[in-house]
Order: C-alpha cells, then structure tokens, then sequence
C-alpha cells in the first residue's frame, strides 16, 4: 500500500484547467520531488494534496484512506504536515516558543487551561529534541522574526515534525536563499528523511536540491504529468529537458 496515492486528479477554476487527470503514487519512506516550470500546476497540486482544494474529479488516498473530501486539519491527524512557499511562523516568539505550541498539539494539551508537571516536562523534552534535530539549539530563545531566512525555515520545517507527520510536505523550502543556507537547508532535510524514516514530497525549483536529495520525480508542464523516473533518469528524459531546461541533449 502507498503511503499517498493520487488518482486521476482534476481541479478548474472557471474555464482554467490548472491541473488535469494527474495520478501519482509515493511509497512509504520515500523522497519524491515534484517539479516543473512556472504555470505547470505544483501549487494547485500540493492544494489539493494538503486539503485546500477539492478536486473537480479524482481522489487522494493516505495510505489506502479515501482524503479526498478532508479538510486540512483533518490530514493533519492522520499523519499529514506542511510548509508553505512564504514561511509560516510566530516572528514575534522565540524558536522554542514556535515550536511548543505545535508540540502540545501533538500531545492532546493544546486546548487544556493547565497542564500537569509531568506533561510540562513531556513538552519541554520534545522540544527540545526538535531543537537538536534542527540544530536550532544556539537560537532556542531569541525571536524567530530576528533569525535570518535559513533558520526561520528550518524552524517552520521543525514545527510541522513537531505534529509527529508520517508524511511531510514541503513546499519550495530553498526559495529566497543563498547558497549556503540552501546547502543547510538541504542537509535538514536529508537528516529527517533518512533519520526519522519520513515519507516527504518536496516542490523545489534548485534542481542541485532535487538531484541530491530526491528517490523519484515527477514532473508537470501545463497541469499534467510529463514524465516520471529516477533523477539519472529525468536528467536524460529529452522531452525533460526540451518542456523544462529548454533544450534537448
């Protein structure tokens, strides 16, 4: 069984057909990465995906489950996390205050108008266990909006791991960045695939990030699946290279 499996989806709006009859299967414990040029339908895709779009036609299934109709937040308690384009976190907080507040949501705790010591020391350790594991330990108590771009990313990328997902969506985690904080971000992510045996379907347009780091691609062109493979596979797909790279080999 997939852990995501997309059948035949198809989202209009209006007269526009920004995505048409794709299907897509990602197994367990895999690192697909999704790609194409501007327009192609990628965003439109990690909606419908994430449960902001409904399709026009199709269905989604989480690891055999029909999700097809299920709001966010419903995907998200069944192991579903994402990041979004522009970085989605409480700047006016420190790093260990972003990230608590997700961890108590993963633990029942969110809505309670106390919790007990014990479940206070359940936070505190899971916390900081996401700390190391982004290697934010050094900025746990200064203010997110102060980080620069590299560490506001890794620690939104902590927060959606901090819902415990089994799969992790992200969503151009590189976008705006320099080189080195691409080659951090990058390793962030090599590290929570291979070590906590994540299942993660990544849209990036630095294709240095997707040949390194990616199992499979898919790749879209006008709302629909171009071509499919390996990365050495899809660095020698020549209708590849003509809709994305503009050129042939």
């Amino acid at each position: 069984m997939s852990m995501l499996e997309v059948k035949g989806v198809t989202q209009r709006f209006g007269n526009l057909v920004a995505v048409s009859d794709v299907s897509m299967a990602v197994e367990k414990g895999e690192l697909r990465a999704l790609i194409g040029p501007n327009g192609a339908g990628k965003t439109t895709f990690f909606n419908l995906i994430s449960g902001f779009f409904r399709p026009t036609e199709g269905q989604i299934f989480l690891e055999g489950r029909d999700i097809t109709l299920m709001p966010p937040h419903a995907r998200v308690r069944l192991g579903m996390a994402r990041t979004f384009q522009v970085t989605e976190i409480f700047p006016e907080l420190t790093v260990r205050q972003n990230l608590r507040s997700p961890v108590e949501l993963a633990l029942g705790l969110r809505l309670r108008p106390w919790i007990s010591s014990a479940d206070n020391a359940r936070v505190k350790d899971r916390v900081q266990e996401l700390l190391e594991m982004g290697r934010l330990e050094a900025h746990a108590d200064r203010l997110t909006g102060e980080l620069s771009h590299g560490d506001q990313r890794a620690t939104e990328i902590m927060m959606a791991l901090a819902l415990e997902p089994r799969i992790l969506l992200l969503d151009e985690p590189t976008a705006g960045m320099g080189s080195h904080e691409t080659y951090s971000t990058a390793m962030l992510i090599r590290r929570l695939h291979r070590q906590q045996a994540l299942t993660i379907v990544l849209v990036e347009h630095d294709m240095r990030v997707i040949f390194n780091l990616a199992d499979r691609i898919t790749v879209l062109a006008e709302g629909k699946v171009l071509d499919e493979g390996t990365p050495d596979e899809i660095a020698a797909s020549e209708v590849v290279q003509m809709a994305y790279l503009g050129k042939a080999a």
